[in-house]
């Protein structure tokens, strides 16, 4: 079973005039099989330790480690390419590629040929509810719901198995943040994801196994009690 855990993490931020340490001592372990969410206000530090656990930025102090090896050993590309998958709240389609082309994209970047890449891309974008129809469209040419739903698809294409989900749903009407909100549940049921999902809606939040909460940098699990 895959386990991605913060290991008392801290992470300052210079700013102009001050350093601001937007995560204090974090700790937490995020394993297969699981939906968490990780809540708390704007500022609070939610996203910043999402970024941290994707490899995207380097604590001040204590480390992320990945089925118990430290990222920083493993090498932060290839923790992104083999153990996490970013979905953000705008989307980041490449607005150049196509629907098809976007979810090829990892898959041609860790080597597949593109044949292969283009027939697995379309697997996962009729399991995530898109038709064939889409395949040739560019982002721009769809709703909401629909490219971020491509952007799950392309999540999965790189066949990690811990997804860190920064306010998928924060973009789209409640129909369409909905049926993402259930589509990532489904993969955590049915396949035994990890899923993390930060979110500021505590409707989201009640749906998760296990919630954590941000404030002012630092985190608590909150056990049977109200979010």
């Amino acid at each position: 079973m895959q386990k991605l855990t913060a290991e008392k993490v801290t992470y300052i931020y210079q700013g102009k005039y001050q350093k601001v340490e937007a995560l204090k001592e974090v700790s937490c372990t995020f394993a297969e099989g699981n939906l968490y969410a990780v809540i708390g206000h704007s500022g609070s530090g939610k996203s910043t330790l999402l970024s941290i656990l994707a490899g995207l930025g380097k604590p001040a102090r204590g480390r992320v480690l990945a089925d118990g090896e430290d990222i920083s050993h493993i090498g932060y590309e290839r923790h992104r390419r083999e153990n996490v998958s970013v979905i953000y709240q705008a989307f980041c389609l490449f607005p150049a590629l196509t629907v098809l082309e976007n979810v090829m994209y990892p898959m041609e970047i860790a080597g597949k040929k593109r044949k292969e890449a283009a027939k697995k891309a379309g697997e996962l974008l009729n399991k995530v509810g898109l038709t064939e129809m889409l395949y040739r469209k560019f982002p721009a040419m769809l709703s909401g719901g629909e490219q971020q739903r491509v952007a799950i698809a392309r999540a999965l294409a790189s066949e990690a198995r811990t997804i860190l989900a920064d306010e998928p749903t924060g973009n789209l009407d409640s129909e369409n943040g909905k049926m993402v909100l259930d589509i990532l549940k489904e993969l955590v049921r049915q396949e035994d994801y990890c899923v993390v999902i930060v979110t500021h809606d505590l409707d989201i939040a009640a749906q998760a196994d296990v919630v954590y909460a941000m404030k002012d940098g630092r985190l608590e699990e909150r056990r049977g009690e109200k979010l």
